[in-house]
């Protein structure tokens, strides 16, 4: 076989309808497409998501789950139970340290990481992590551990014109 031989199969290639060419054609006056309607119209075409004028469905999705809050902080949650049975007193407790002991997963250990009090904890650790509750400061602290906070990047605030414009004058107390 020869690249010269190659053809494509039987029925794969036809040739284009060929519309509007007189009476021998078959397709004379409406070209294969019917009496009036939209369908019929030049230029007309109906998008597949079109639902003959009702609220389509992509529209009708939102309504369903709610208000989506795109700024939304997700926290990892880790219990003072759970580090009191992974870690020995004296350890660091941080996100790299969870993720090696498989409290959570390594993907996440890039993430915002809170602690919470449920359980108890019997052994000095040094926790750092974005959140922590007071029940669980207390324990950690209670037990000869230390807590510290890790400080959460926000965006930096950018002075605009309205802002200068409502700022109250040099001198004058603040209202």
């Amino acid at each position: 076989m020869r690249l010269s031989d190659l053809r494509p199969g039987p029925g794969a290639r036809s040739s284009r309808k060929r519309v509007g060419r007189g009476h021998g054609s078959g397709r004379v006056k409406t070209s294969g497409r019917g009496q009036k309607g939209q369908k019929a119209r030049t230029g007309s075409g109906i998008p597949a998501y079109f639902e003959g004028g009702q609220n389509r469905f992509s529209q009708r999705m939102p309504y369903l789950g709610g208000f989506k809050n795109p700024f939304r902080k997700e926290y990892i949650i880790v219990n003072i139970a759970d580090l009191n049975r992974a870690f020995d007193a004296g350890e660091t407790v941080n996100g790299e340290t969870l993720a090696t002991k498989g409290l959570i997963r390594p993907s996440h250990s890039k993430r915002l990481i809170k602690v919470l009090g449920v359980g108890k904890v019997n052994r000095a650790l040094t926790v750092s992590a974005h959140k922590v509750s007071e029940k669980a400061r207390a324990r950690i602290e209670g037990a000869g551990g230390t807590v510290s906070l890790i400080e959460m990047r926000t965006p930096k605030k950018t002075k605009r014109a309205r802002d200068k414009a409502n700022a109250p004058a040099a001198g004058s107390p603040p209202a």
